[in-house]
């Protein structure tokens, strides 16, 4: 899972352009946040929410909570 959301999150960085993005409002200055950035981060976020998820359902069924199968 790790290398597969590593190699998406790479990809998703060099498909967008630095240059394209959204901008977000404030009310004293403006954030440009671009799309490979978003792309980058939900890619990395998405890998170590699924790998903990992982994680604490195999910690579970060790305890021996078995409605998990």
């Amino acid at each position: 899972m790790w290398a597969g959301g590593f190699l998406l999150a790479v990809a998703v960085r060099e498909l967008f352009p630095e240059k394209y993005g959204i901008h977000l409002f404030g009310s004293e200055s403006t954030l440009f946040v671009p799309f490979n950035r978003m792309g980058f981060w939900t890619c990395l976020l998405a890998a170590v929410t699924v790998t903990g998820l992982v994680v604490i359902r195999a910690m579970l069924a060790d305890v021996g909570w078995q409605s998990l199968r």
